[in-house]
């Protein structure tokens, strides 16, 4: 039963690639059918007619936007760390994962903005990408088109800074009105710019240096050892 239900899937996968391949390898896009998922990369001067149509064309008919988020690509691919000889197994942010494919992506093109559509009368999904300019992180809203991306084009343009042009109210969502920078752009400090905290004697919250030294984080890697079973079981008998 699930290899029927899985052949099926990757059928419809397979088809709804075709037709995006069909339909929009003229414009630029590029399409991929991985890890169970396809996603398209639109070149962003296309974004909102291919959207369009992606809504409201009997083929495609995805008139739900699930998700919507900004990536930055800045250094993709490399690492502090030793990414192909860390463990394969436990929590490490080293591990060696699937690598994206970013082939489409331009020389300049830090950032990205991700979407996820789903289609409820075709019981598809599909992930679109959209690179924007590292100088220029601008990019046109898709709120007239899926009014539920109003808070997620927020929310990448606080934490990432991507810019959403015809977005009707862009402000911060996430921190501060005077919050300064975009805490998830990979040249944003892990401390931060500034630490608040509030002065009883001003009676408000006031704005100081961060006081934290720079630190880079371990990664974290659980791995069996006899040893620390051992341990463990000598400190319970001693208790």
């Amino acid at each position: 039963m699930n290899e029927t239900v899985k052949t099926k899937s990757q059928l419809r996968h397979e088809t709804l690639q075709a037709n995006l391949v069909e339909r929009y390898a003229s414009k630029g896009c590029v399409v991929t059918f991985a890890l169970g998922e396809v996603t398209m990369v639109i070149p962003r001067e296309h974004l909102l007619s291919i959207v369009t149509e992606l809504r409201d064309d009997e083929a495609f008919l995805f008139e739900e936007l699930v998700d919507a988020c900004g990536v930055d690509y800045a250094g993709y691919g490399e690492s502090e760390w030793m990414t192909q000889e860390a463990s394969a197994a436990g929590f490490s942010r080293g591990v060696d994962r699937h690598i994206i494919d970013v082939s489409a992506r331009g020389e300049n093109d830090r950032f990205a903005v991700v979407y996820h559509l789903l289609s409820m009368a075709h019981n598809q999904r599909l992930r679109l990408r959209s690179f924007v300019d590292a100088t220029q992180p601008i990019i046109d809203s898709v709120v007239d088109i899926w009014r539920g991306a109003d808070w997620f084009e927020r929310e990448a343009f606080d934490l990432y800074g991507i810019m959403f042009s015809g977005h009707p109210d862009l402000r911060r969502i996430l921190t501060d009105y005077g919050f300064v920078g975009h805490p998830f752009r990979k040249d944003f400090p892990l401390e931060g710019n500034v630490q608040m905290r509030y002065d009883a004697e001003h009676g408000r919250v006031i704005y100081e240096p961060v006081s934290l030294d720079p630190r880079v984080l371990v990664p974290k890697v659980i791995r069996e050892d006899n040893r620390f079973v051992s341990n463990a079981q000598q400190d319970s008998t001693d208790a």
